[in-house]
């Protein structure tokens, strides 16, 4: 019984540094988009930095999970539960990295006034940023209506991306001049759109654990 309770604290401790995990994934994509809405090239380059902190934290949730499975050799439900802990945090971790490629772009998009009103892409990424709390939250209480829900609202954010980047196209051929402006704009919208993605390939992973089986819900 003390063994089976110190492997469930061990295993709260791993979800818990999770739910961080993905507050500072989620920090750095907000402080991106501020900085894409100021244009403040100056705090890119503090995001970028500061990324090692999400790379470090990944690294410790991995160890412990990996060190849990070999020593404790979990069987069905809990191997279940640290195979997709291992699986999330790397879902999460692409999440900082997206939020890095978006300073890059706001680094090459420099102080040169936007093209247009960028309204929408802030819009999308609170969106994606939503998705993310509420699968990670899915993923702690072991929620699989709470992960369907999520995975389905990656349809939206599909519909807002495709839309964004047929008007960013368009404005193409009416400013050619601003056409790496756009171009960097396009792909910041893409990888806010591939937010929602790895959202939904946290969904499977809470699906799997309460389940036992795989589902395809980016298909």
């Amino acid at each position: 019984m003390v063994v089976r309770e110190n492997f469930q604290e061990q295993l709260d401790e791993i979800k818990s540094q999770l739910l961080e995990l993905g507050s500072l994934a989620q920090i750095s994509v907000d402080e991106a988009i501020t900085a894409l809405k100021n244009q403040d090239v100056d705090k890119a380059l503090e995001i970028i930095e500061n990324d090692n902190k999400i790379n470090r934290l990944e690294e410790e949730i991995n160890e412990r999970a990996i060190w849990l499975i070999a020593k404790e050799q979990p069987l069905a439900t809990d191997l279940r539960r640290l195979i997709s802990a291992l699986k999330i945090t790397t879902d999460v971790e692409r999440v900082g990295d997206l939020a890095v490629n978006i300073a890059k772009s706001i680094i090459r998009i420099g102080d040169k006034p936007f093209v247009k009103p960028i309204e929408e892409i802030p819009a999308l990424a609170q969106k994606a940023n939503n998705m993310l709390r509420e699968v990670l939250a899915s993923f702690y209480d072991e929620d699989v209506n709470q992960a369907m829900a999520v995975a389905d609202a990656d349809d939206e954010i599909d519909n807002m991306y495709g839309r964004l980047v047929k008007e960013l196209l368009e404005l193409m051929t009416k400013h050619p001049e601003s056409v790496s402006q756009i171009q960097q704009l396009s792909f910041i919208c893409r990888y806010i759109e591939r937010i929602g993605d790895h959202c939904t390939n946290i969904s499977e992973s809470v699906i799997y654990v309460v389940k036992g089986k795989r589902y395809d819900l980016n298909a």
